[in-house]
């Protein structure tokens, strides 16, 4: 294992089973006794359902979900909310000394709008390792953090920011590791084989021939950048084998490994 704080993003659908739910705590209880863990979620299967529920159209650019001013209520609500608080009941149930926050939390995390075609949409506007303290002093105190992706514009306007990029910012604000969990075993080619090992050449190569897609074109960016900016390789791994994390960390024998 290593000294360096370990940041993983899993999405809103492990909170629809239970068992996967509880063993992905036991084993980040586990990991955050030999180094520090921050888990970064979202929660758009949630978000998306509650949406329908009150008969609000859902729509996506480029694998991020629109959010006009009158979804914002809705989307807090979900992730910051509900999602948020059974990610720290799951925790807290094995044990974990959790505390469950947003990215806005502690006001010290710049988000901003960048594309005004998506509504309240943000991104973390900048990373300089002053920030994250609130994170960072958690931390300290032997807490695992557990933060949904909502932001904060310097106004206080809150934003849905983007789950792996929320991540991805946290891990190179913090000099951190980063493993990034999904619905796949990993980055698939077009014969649905995972990818052992990524780099730049090869994900471009998968966008441009539609193989990447969606959502996933947003994790393999993500995952490049920050490898390169960290100089260190990033995990995606399936959430379904919460066990999987630990072996990715001791070997990088599973999943897909991101190559700076």
């Amino acid at each position: 294992m290593s000294d360096k704080t370990l940041v993983i993003k899993v999405g809103g659908a492990l909170l629809e089973d239970a068992n996967c739910l509880t063993a992905f705590f036991a084993e980040l209880k586990a990991i955050s006794e030999k180094q520090p863990v921050v888990v970064v979620h979202g929660g758009g299967a949630l978000v998306q359902q509650l949406l329908a529920d009150l008969g609000q159209n859902s729509e996506k650019k480029n694998g991020l979900r629109i959010t006009p001013v009158e979804h914002m209520p809705y989307v807090v609500g979900g992730l910051a909310g509900t999602a948020n608080k059974q990610m720290l009941s799951a925790a807290i149930g094995v044990g974990a000394k959790a505390v469950s926050i947003s990215l806005a939390d502690g006001g010290d995390i710049a988000c901003d709008i960048t594309d005004p075609d998506l509504g309240l949409v943000g991104e973390v506007a900048s990373t300089s390792s002053e920030q994250a303290q609130l994170v960072k002093d958690l931390l300290a105190n032997g807490y695992l953090p557990v933060i949904s992706s909502i932001g904060a514009k310097a106004d206080g306007t809150l934003l849905n920011v983007n789950a792996d990029q929320a991540a991805e910012a946290l891990a190179k604000i913090l000099k951190g590791q980063l493993v990034l969990l999904s619905d796949v075993d990993g980055i698939l080619d077009a014969d649905k084989a995972v990818i052992p090992t990524m780099t730049r050449e090869v994900a471009d190569q998968l966008i441009d021939s539609g193989v990447i897609t969606d959502g996933m074109v947003v994790k393999v960016n993500t995952a490049l950048a920050t490898a390169q900016e960290l100089n260190a390789p990033i995990g995606i791994l399936n959430w379904r084998n919460p066990k999987l994390i630990g072996q990715w960390l001791e070997s990088k024998s599973c999943g897909t490994t991101v190559q700076a």
